[in-house]
């Protein structure tokens, strides 16, 4: 047996490939941990919900879906809202008005930030739900996530925004921030990537957070 020359430097611990984003290499981990298959209590779980599910599909395909305008605010809304991009955007463009914008665009960004973790971190990795899948081809791009199905991030992360941003507003406001984040919960419905059961369950969450975070951190 070869003894190991001492001079020789070990190994050094593999990390994220060149050019890749260490935001690319966790979203890439937690994609691994979701791709065993649901646990015996999800999939029951799943069944049980599937009658929900495919009677609200029926709803959208009958009525919505290959409908040109509909199909084309549908997917712009819903790519628009990936990562929470819609939310952040309106937060910043609020922070312009004055100081206490600001602060509350910093309170947005940051609750959101956990609201992801919870969902795509914890949530998502619990229950391994497969996504729909498509009869026919979209009619439009659309990223296809590397994380599982329940609960709807989109749905969450719009309800979560939604909750804060209606935070002392009047009733006419609230009623528009509640009813954006709805377009945004079911065009995750109308473009086929998530069950409606996903979406309120990611309503249910959002909500819970966003409440949770105006109790523990108000308003300025």
């Amino acid at each position: 047996m070869a003894a190991t020359d001492p001079r020789v430097d070990p190994p050094e611990p593999e990390g994220p490939a060149d050019g890749e984003a260490p935001v690319d290499a966790v979203v890439e981990a937690v994609g691994e941990i979701a791709q065993g298959p649901p646990p015996d209590w999800s999939r029951d779980l799943t069944s049980r919900l599937r009658g929900f599910d495919d009677a609200v599909d029926a709803v959208f395909e009958a009525r919505l879906r290959g409908r040109a305008p509909v199909d084309r605010v549908m997917y712009s809304v819903t790519e628009l809202a990936d990562f929470s991009l819609l939310w952040h955007l309106l937060g910043a463009s609020r922070a312009l008005r004055s100081d206490r914008h600001a602060l509350e665009a910093i309170r947005l960004s940051a609750v959101l930030g956990v609201e992801s973790t919870v969902v795509n971190g914890v949530l998502k990795s619990l229950f391994k739900r497969e996504r729909p899948v498509p009869a026919s081809p979209r009619p439009h791009h659309l990223r296809i996530p590397l994380t599982t199905s329940f609960p709807s991030g989109h749905a969450s992360a719009a309800f979560c925004a939604a909750t804060l941003l209606a935070d002392g507003r009047p009733r006419a406001t609230k009623a528009g921030w509640y009813g954006l984040a709805g377009v945004v919960a079911s065009s995750r419905v109308h473009v086929k990537i998530h069950h409606a059961s996903d979406v309120l369950g990611g309503v249910a969450v959002g909500l819970v957070v966003g409440r949770v975070a105006r109790r523990l951190w108000r308003r300025p």
